[in-house]
This record gives structure tokens, C-alpha cells and sequence, in this order.
């Protein structure tokens, strides 16, 4: 398990649905004292990171989370004055607010590091300001504790082996790691943009190109917390994201396409998509939940509403997730069918579409 790349330490942050900071890993950048003497960079870190013990040290030195001036080191690094050290280590959740909850979960996959998961729409991820209950955690921690899983820091009901999220009304699977080395491994591999993740959303409208690339910066929007905003790439505005998105049915009101992220950003295809022009179907964050495309006549405005009950969702998917074993190296791959609420969706629009075309060519 060895890694070169230098990982992206600030892709991390993260907003829940009330504006609050719930990024899964914590950001450190120490720069070392003048007076420093040269110690061993595990026990630098442990005279200075409150709550961290050396084998999570040790974890994150190997897996490459742990750079001085911009490299990754070994253990045994010596550190000396003057030197950059930043670190990124799983963020702890107070402990009194999980609690083992036999919530079901959708395992597509399980060994004794890692477990594959299907979120279903409206569970939460993980605790956060009005939310201390009823999450995927509290979920995973009563599955954790049923199975008997090692407890290790940064592992155990404080935070079950999360590596990455998606949004609360966002369906779709999740990579769980069961092994606190583990953890540090996976977490590599998203800093370094070597997991494959493939969205399919429905979408207002039909974008310009079939194919495209939406390439700018995504930051917090400056005058509502609970937004995240599109900047021009090239400016001092937010962090670059890049979406790749591919249309894969065009129903002309709306469109079925396939997003690709080389990026993790907040809210990311949400955003992009919206800011071409396309929200997400029924995205109230992001202008997709009133007509976009049509006339709005009674009648089609009942039927969009009866579209909007179907779905009272943004129409967004996490369908597919690749990335290599921490384990064995083999490379793996997990694909799940778009949930019913959105094929709902879509038969809805496809009837719609099929009888205007019907009426136009009688009316011929």
C-alpha cells in the first residue's frame, strides 16, 4: 500500500443542512518553533495534537495524510526549525452524541476492512446540530457493536469507519471502513482522486452540449451560509471543482444525465449543474424546485407538483463507486439501480413527453 501523490489536505470541508462546518477529517498546520530541537515527527505531533495517540499517528504517516513542506515522510522523519507540517486526521464527534440505533442498512459488500453501503434518500450521514439520532451512524454503531468489531480510535461509535459522505437527500453508496489503518488508506485514495464515483441526475431542461466539462471554483455563497456558490475558476473566490457530465436521455423539459466528479466539493453537482443553467429536478438549495423549462399553464404546473410529491427530493444518485482494495490492491467496482422515486420521476416525464407528441402530430 504505497502512495506518492501529495493529497489535496483542503478538500475536505463540508456544511450540513443547518450551515454548520461537518468535514470528516481535521486540518492541522504547524510550523515548527525556531528553538525546536530535531525529534521524530510522531512524537512532535504528540506533544502537540491534543486526544491523538501514536498508532493513528503512525496510521496516517504511512497512508501519506501526513506532509512536511509539501512531502510525505516516514515515521522515523526528523523535524527541525522552520519546517511546514500539516495533518489531516478523522474529525472525533462527541460521544454522547451517538447511540447504537438498530436502524436496517443495505450492505452490497462486506469483508473484515471495508463495507459497501446503499444510502437511501433522507438518512442523514452522520449527527450534527438537530440531527443526534437516526443517522447512518448511529446506524453502523449498533451494527458495529452487534458484530463485535474492534474498537479503535477514530473507528468506533464516535465515527464507524466514514471515509467520505453524501448529502442527506442524496441515494446512493457509500464505502465504510472497518480497520483504523484502513481508514487513513481510503481516505488516500479521495485526496488523490483515484476513486471513480458516477452520479445520474435528472436535471431542468436539456444542456447545451451533450457531453461537457464544467470547470470553476465552488465556495461558500456570500450572503447565505447554507449555499455553496459557482466562481470563475481563475479567481480568489472558493476552491477549483471540475464535473464531468454526460446527457443520457433528453425528454426536453427534463434531461436524465451522468455526472463524474474529478472533485469532492460541497453540493458540487448541484451547483455545476445549476449554474449552466440545469438545477437538479425538485433542488429547492439550488433554484430546481419550480418550472424551468415549459409554459406554465394550471394544467402543467399540476402535473410538474404531482412530480415534485414523487420526488420531494433533489433527483440525485451516487450510482456508482470504484477505488482499490486497502487490503489486497485489486481494484473493485459497485454499481446500484437508480431508487424508485426517480424511475417514478422519469416514466412520469417519459408519458408526458410521448402524449404531447401524440396531440401535435393528431392536431397535424
Amino acid at each position: 500500500m504505497e502512495y506518492h501523490n501529495i493529497p489535496n489536505l483542503e478538500e475536505t470541508h463540508e456544511i450540513d443542512e443547518n450551515g454548520e462546518e461537518t468535514g470528516l477529517y481535521e486540518h492541522n498546520r504547524i510550523t515548527v518553533d525556531k528553538g525546536q530541537q530535531s525529534v521524530r515527527i510522531d512524537k512532535f505531533l504528540m506533544d502537540r495534537l491534543n486526544r491523538v495517540t501514536r498508532s493513528k499517528l503512525q496510521s496516517a504517516l504511512k497512508a501519506g495524510l501526513i506532509t512536511v513542506d509539501g512531502l510525505e515522510v516516514k515515521p522515523n522523519f526528523k523535524i527541525k526549525p522552520g519546517m511546514e507540517v500539516r495533518v489531516v486526521l478523522p474529525r472525533p464527534i462527541p460521544s454522547d452524541h451517538i447511540a447504537p440505533e438498530p436502524i436496517p442498512l443495505d450492505i452490497r459488500y462486506e469483508d473484515e476492512d471495508i463495507m459497501v453501503i446503499y444510502k437511501p434518500p433522507g438518512l442523514v450521514v452522520h449527527p450534527g446540530i438537530g440531527n443526534n439520532s437516526g443517522t447512518l451512524v448511529n446506524a453502523l454503531a449498533y451494527y458495529f457493536q452487534e458484530k463485535n468489531l474492534p474498537v479503535m480510535e477514530g473507528n468506533s461509535a464516535d465515527r464507524p469507519g466514514l471515509v467520505h459522505r453524501i448529502d442527506k437527500d442524496t441515494s446512493g453508496l457509500l464505502v465504510i471502513a472497518k480497520q483504523e489503518d484502513v481508514m487513513s488508506v481510503m481516505a488516500k485514495q479521495f485526496f488523490d482522486h483515484t476513486i471513480e464515483r458516477s452520479y445520474q441526475a435528472i436535471v431542468w431542461g436539456s444542456p447545451e452540449n451533450e457531453l461537457g466539462v464544467i470547470d470553476s471554483n465552488i465556495g461558500r455563497h456570500p450572503r447565505n451560509r447554507l449555499l455553496m456558490a459557482s466562481y470563475e475558476k481563475d479567481g480568489q473566490e472558493g476552491k477549483n471543482a471540475v464535473t464531468h457530465y454526460r446527457v443520457l436521455e433528453d425528454l426536453y423539459y427534463v434531461s436524465l444525465v451522468e455526472c463524474k466528479l474529478e472533485t469532492g466539493r460541497t453540493h458540487q453537482i448541484r451547483v455545476h449543474m445549476s449554474s449552466i443553467g440545469n438545477p437538479l429536478f425538485n433542488d429547492g438549495r439550488y433554484g430546481g424546485d419550480r418550472i424551468m423549462k415549459g409554459t406554465p399553464f394550471s394544467k402543467y404546473k399540476s402535473f410538474v407538483d404531482n412530480c415534485f410529491t414523487e420526488i420531494p427530493r433533489q433527483a440525485l444518485h451516487a450510482k456508482s463507486l470504484g477505488f482499490t482494495h486497502p487490503r489486497t490492491g485489486k481494484r473493485m467496482f459497485f454499481d446500484s439501480d437508480i431508487p424508485q422515486d426517480m424511475q417514478n420521476v422519469l416514466n412520469k416525464w417519459r408519458n408526458y413527453v410521448n402524449s404531447r407528441r401524440e396531440k401535435l402530430s393528431h392536431d397535424e
